[in-house]
């Protein structure tokens, strides 16, 4: 075993003897750690850690940004005890994640992914485009992280596959508390994510509870959106594939009622549930959709509306949800689309009427 690691080592039986260990999920339990307190740095942790370590942040605030290109790597903390925020690092000394103004970055290349790493149980707050921002990864595991008051997104991949964000919070954000997309710089048809899954997180007061923008096969399932302008948003557009092939199922979406102005690509939002623009073969099932109320052309509880560029929606199924309270209409196929169904909804009021 390497001399450093016997020492990190060392540390955490300390840290366990304290009462401190449970910060570490039993099922990343390390065979090598390395320990930062307060006033230390995350990053030189990370820079010395290698695939398969553990690198554990005790509580406390720490102003910096956090890079990590290599796969294996678990980045654990103490929950709302241990806090990232931005750092003071200059252009000469700052690593590409502060650059972007991104909190915690895991950056891969299209030759190289970065795959497997697991990051847990801490808070990244106030950095100026994401809390957390992967691309080129695979199996990223976020799990009961707050990514709160970012600028744009609270946790967000692009050209990735097999994420796994569970049980996080996402509030306040500017843009989604979740975005999933194929590519944020260039046009190009729809990642197929292989599997990627949004469970059980509690999303408030962002733009958007989870964007899924031109991606395939994921799941959304389970969360709670509350107080966002929008749940959840499918975009879509004309490029092949096509953004869809996912589920929606037994989320709580309820009183999205906070208004966002229009953008250049967007119309205003408010009191949107569940909006489709430009999917296919999508599944809306057993959610809870209530009191989402808004005067905007996306305002309703599930939304069928064509894309920006006036692709329409093919093929998705809506059923077995209660979708109630929501105003101008529970349901509303604004769209041209063939294909669509809606079937066994608990709901009061249509676009067309008849849908209920």
């Amino acid at each position: 075993m390497r001399t450093k690691h016997l020492t990190c080592l060392a540390g955490i039986a300390a840290i366990a003897a304290s009462g401190l260990a449970t910060a570490v999920p039993s099922a990343a339990a390390p065979t090598a750690g390395h320990v930062v307190r307060p006033g230390e740095s995350i990053q030189k942790a990370v820079d010395a850690a290698q695939p398969g370590d553990t690198v554990l942040v005790l509580p406390g605030t720490y102003r910096e940004s956090v890079l990590i290109t290599k796969p294996d790597l678990t980045l654990a903390g103490s929950g709302d005890r241990t806090v990232i925020l931005p750092g003071t690092a200059d252009g000469k000394t700052a690593n590409a994640c502060a650059k972007g103004g991104n909190g915690i970055c895991v950056l891969g290349t299209k030759a190289k992914t970065v795959d497997g790493v697991r990051i847990r149980s801490l808070t990244v707050s106030g950095f100026a485009k994401s809390g957390i921002w992967a691309s080129w990864t695979d199996r990223l595991s976020v799990h009961k992280v707050t990514s709160e008051k970012n600028g744009t997104w609270g946790i967000a991949q692009e050209r990735s596959t097999r994420g796994a964000f569970r049980h996080n919070t996402a509030r306040d954000n500017g843009d989604a508390g979740v975005f999933v997309a194929n590519t944020v710089d260039e046009e190009d048809g729809a990642t197929d994510t292989l599997g990627t899954d949004i469970r059980d997180n509690s999303l408030t007061g962002n733009r958007i509870g989870v964007t899924a923008r031109r991606v395939r096969n994921l799941a959304i399932d389970d969360n709670t959106m509350t107080g966002n302008c929008s749940g959840v948003f499918v975009v879509g557009d004309e490029s092949k594939p096509k953004a869809g092939a996912m589920t929606v199922q037994d989320n709580r979406i309820v009183e999205n009622n906070k208004f966002c102005p229009e953008t250049p690509r967007l119309s205003a939002i408010q009191g949107t549930g569940i909006v489709l623009t430009g999917s296919e073969d999508t599944v809306v099932r057993d959610n809870v959709v209530e009191n989402n109320v808004g005067a905007t052309p996306l305002s309703g509880g599930i939304v069928l509306f064509k894309s920006f560029v006036g692709a329409p929606n093919t093929g998705n199924s809506i059923s077995d949800n209660v979708v109630r309270g929501n105003q101008p209409a529970d349901l509303a196929d604004r769209d041209t689309g063939t294909g669509n169904t809606f079937a066994r909804n608990q709901c009061g009021t249509s676009e067309p009427a008849g849908m209920c």
